[in-house]
């Protein structure tokens, strides 16, 4: 999953953190101590009520894409415009991504463009053969885009809460990001045609806008006890990551370790970064984001501190449920607070996989690849 390159992800992203303090967030997600498959495949529930105000846009693919990843690697990220045709400004209250091939597609995510940003986007695409363009950098555009939307597996329809959504101005088109994961045996030539299903309701209903916010944590995993190899040793490790997705994402755990601990590596299972909210507000909704070797996460609010609070907490994580949870009571945060992001990473997994057992060991750091890893948290929030 994408995230703003982190030099400027400490200024732009970790504005406000999720909490839900000790209540229990609703439809909390379900757990499992087993090895992860990596893929859920099955057939999406279908959408809620519309509510008062709303109506559905129905977007997919026009061709179905092939995936091939480049640089020897396993991993295709593609980005597709695609156009919701809004002529006046509308909230996005909710979506509902539609794999249509649930085993390749490791997550998608949804960045609202502006008319200048859109026509930009389309000449990327008009000079790029085939459906889409490649996009390891976010979506591929200059300046801020917005996240509105995203899928990972365990997501079905996601709503954004009674009375909130996030703003799409007249003309403003998306650009539907999709990983594609190769690591399946027999996933070379097969196609994907995904679509997505917006809930979007017009400027007459009254709405609140909202914002998605990203808290990254690095991850310093040493290769397991008895393995060994080239990519055991970090600074290859980190070299191989910037050879299959480029100079700036083999950059990416170093910037998160120098926002993080000022620069000071500490290898280990467990890893976390502390950061400022910069802006106060309410959050509502939360998700944490980590790839197949990930065993828990949680993030807290102010940690050591008088009202210290436990914000999302996932003992035992489960890839196949990443879904966003609505919190059982919004929480409002305050300029000055301070989330710490904790990822507990399990590197004995990788023998204990299918999609795994096959690669050679390897020192895991940040990375876009399935065999990488990761350490996110997803906050949906609304300014003060």
């Amino acid at each position: 999953m994408r995230i703003p390159r982190y030099a400027a992800a400490l200024a732009a992203t970790m504005l406000l953190v999720t909490a839900c303090g000790t209540a229990t967030p609703a439809a909390a997600p379900a757990t499992s101590s087993a090895p992860h498959a990596g893929h859920s495949v099955g057939s999406a529930p279908p959408p809620a009520a519309l509510r008062t105000g709303e109506r559905f846009v129905d977007l997919a693919l026009p061709q179905a894409y092939t995936p091939q990843a480049p640089n020897g690697g396993t991993d295709d990220y593609r980005c597709f415009l695609v156009d919701p045709g809004l002529t006046e400004n509308t909230y996005l209250t909710g979506s509902r991504f539609l794999p249509q091939n649930a085993a390749l597609v490791h997550h998608a995510i949804f960045y609202r463009l502006d008319p200048g940003q859109a026509t930009e986007a389309a000449a990327v695409d008009a000079k790029t053969p085939g459906e889409g363009w490649t996009c390891f950098g976010d979506a591929g555009v200059q300046g801020q885009t917005a996240w509105v939307a995203h899928w990972a597996p365990g997501a079905g329809e996601t709503l954004m809460p009674a009375g909130f959504g996030f703003d799409m101005p007249p003309g403003s088109k998306l650009v539907m990001q999709v990983h594609y994961n190769l690591l399946e045996t027999g996933s070379a030539g097969q196609t994907d045609q995904s679509g997505i299903q917006l809930r979007v309701a017009g400027a007459k209903t009254p709405l609140k806008a909202l914002s998605t916010d990203l808290f990254p944590a690095p991850i310093e995993l040493p290769c397991a006890s008895g393995e060994s190899g080239p990519l055991c040793d970090r600074a290859a490790a980190i070299a191989d990551v910037g050879s299959r997705f480029g100079v700036e994402a083999g950059q990416q755990e170093e910037h998160l370790v120098q926002g993080c601990s000022g620069g000071k590596v500490t290898a280990g299972d467990t890893q976390h970064c502390d950061q400022p909210i910069e802006q106060a507000g309410t959050i509502y909704m939360a998700a944490g984001h980590m790839h197949l070797l990930g065993r828990a996460i949680k993030i807290e609010l102010n940690p050591g501190k008088p009202g210290a609070r436990t914000i999302l907490d996932l003992p035992r994580y489960n890839f196949d449920d990443q879904a966003l949870v609505p919190l059982a009571k919004p929480i409002p945060v305050k300029a000055g607070d301070t989330v710490r992001v904790t990822c507990t990473h399990d590197a004995k997994l990788r023998k204990l996989l299918p999609q795994l057992q096959k690669l050679p060991p390897r020192y895991v750091v940040w990375g876009e690849g399935t065999s990488d890893e990761m350490c996110l948290g997803i906050l949906v929030t609304a300014p003060a």
